[in-house]
């Protein structure tokens, strides 16, 4: 047996009628009590009560978080780009030397409309120009703020997809600007610029040729730095579980002319790494100094050359001078910043500011250095940087010459290259001067045969005062007896 509840069309239009006629009653009653001035008083001030709660919400992404730039900035400047060419009219377009394409910016504060799974989504460029203002550091009012504008984006949507926004769409727009920036990475080469007195990175595109397969090094270790490089990039969740900052150092040391600059720039070719020429000369403090750390980029290569040459930090606490009286005492820390500076950017509070990042100090003179900067955790991996050898030179040969064979004047040159202190660049620059293979190695037999006669001539110098050293010494004992 089947039961039918729904109710019949008569008892529906009975509950209709007695509902209106309910409605009415109590607008006739409205009307009576309430005056009809009053009553659209009451009516406007919902409507605009109801106007004035907002149905948007906004995020604001600036260029800088603190001292530290802002990923998220980044991702959409990239991302931007590519929509910016369709919804504006006024743009701002740059191409450096050499770059296969060009880059596309906004000119000025404007708006680009985005979709995304059904979502509309209002991207609000703004530029702001500030004043720069006196800063007083350590007491040094010289200084002034780097920063003299301030440059953020905008995104607004309607509020109720906010969740959808911040878990979806965020990560989406920083997986395509990594995703452009690994189909168009262009090595950077950042250095130190001084403006009004504050010193900030300025950068070009880094187009070094240098690479492993013409780098003329042993061939052993140019392997192990390869290998080494490749376990420092996988490695990220291991550094994580043992508590350290994600980097590497290396030490590069040797006579001049070896390479260690080449080196530097197969190495960020082989990884993609922007490179960072830190000139501690140019620093006055350590505050400084840690500004510009906190201001390099993830995957980048920090590089200290001619640490020997370049400044002297001969303990923690800072540059030391000789006084009229002979005595030592600190430098005046208006000159330059501390030893302690510089070994807590290596392994202290301040190296997990940043992750993936590798440290190259070159050296002429490793014996010149403070031997706290040399130890593992700032100095992982020391590499000697030696003068050239006979798998090296047959590497230049094939890389200038395009020889890849046998050559009869390869076993005199090889014997001259080992008994002599030949660099690979004195070699690679005469090999520069001819293309023909048997010219250029009749001028290379040459020169190493002179080469050969100066040394020879500087020995026998050598030999000569030595022994007049020894003869003034000799007479001077028996003149004292």
């Amino acid at each position: 047996m089947v039961v039918n509840f729904s109710p019949s069309p008569s008892s529906i239009f009975a509950a209709y009628a007695s509902l209106s006629a309910f409605v009415m009653l109590l607008q006739t009653m409205l009307n009576q009590v309430i005056p009809r001035q009053v009553q659209n008083y009451i009516w406007s001030f919902i409507q605009s009560y109801l106007r004035t709660i907002p149905s948007n919400a906004t995020i604001i992404i600036e260029e800088r978080d603190g001292m530290s730039g802002n990923e998220v900035y980044d991702a959409a400047e990239i991302y931007l780009s590519t929509k910016i060419r369709e919804n504006i009219d006024r743009l701002k377009i740059s191409k450096c030397h050499k770059d296969n394409d060009f880059s596309v910016k906004f000119a000025q504060c404007q708006k680009v409309v985005d979709i995304f799974e059904g979502i509309e989504l209002e991207w609000k460029f703004v530029y702001e120009e500030r004043k720069k203002s006196p800063n007083v550091i350590d007491g040094d009012t010289n200084h002034y703020l780097s920063m003299s504008e301030k440059k953020y984006f905008e995104l607004s949507f309607h509020k109720k997809h906010k969740d959808k926004v911040l878990d979806l769409y965020v990560p989406f727009v920083l997986e395509k600007a990594n995703s452009f920036r690994a189909e168009k990475k262009i090595v950077k080469l950042h250095t130190l610029s001084c403006h009004l007195s504050s010193i900030t990175w300025d950068s070009i595109n880094f187009r070094h040729p240098s690479t492993f397969n013409t780098l003329a090094m042993d061939t052993k270790i140019k392997k192990d730095v390869i290998a080494d490089l490749e376990k420092f990039l996988q490695r990220k969740e291991f550094y994580k579980k043992v508590g350290k900052a994600w980097k590497r150092g290396y030490l590069l040391y040797g006579p001049p002319g070896t390479g260690k600059s080449s080196l530097i720039a197969a190495m960020a070719n082989y990884l993609k790494f922007d490179i960072y020429d830190l000139e501690l000369t140019n620093i006055r403090h350590d505050s400084d100094f840690r500004k510009l750390l906190l201001r390099t980029s993830n995957r980048s290569i920090l590089v200290i050359e001619d640490m020997d040459c370049s400044v002297e930090l001969p303990n923690r606490n800072g540059p030391m001078c000789v006084d009229g009286l002979g005595q030592a005492r600190p430098r005046d820390n208006h000159t330059q910043f501390s030893l302690s500076g510089l070994l807590n950017f290596m392994d202290g509070l301040w190296s997990s500011c940043g992750d993936e990042r590798i440290v190259v100090v070159t050296t002429n003179n490793k014996d010149k250095l403070d031997p706290a900067l040399l130890r593992p955790g700032r100095m992982d991996m020391h590499i000697h940087m030696s003068y050239l050898t006979r798998d090296g030179f047959k590497l230049l040969v094939s890389t200038y010459l395009g020889n890849q064979g046998y050559h009869e004047r390869f076993e005199e040159i090889e014997e001259s290259i080992e008994s002599m202190k030949i660099t690979p660049a004195e070699v690679a620059e005469e090999l520069l001067k001819i293309d023909d293979l048997d010219t250029s190695l009749e001028g290379l037999v040459n020169f190493l045969q002179c080469r050969r006669i100066e040394n020879n001539m500087t020995k026998d110098k050598e030999i000569e005062e030595n022994e007049v050293h020894n003869v003034k010494r000799l007479a001077s004992d028996d003149t004292d007896i």
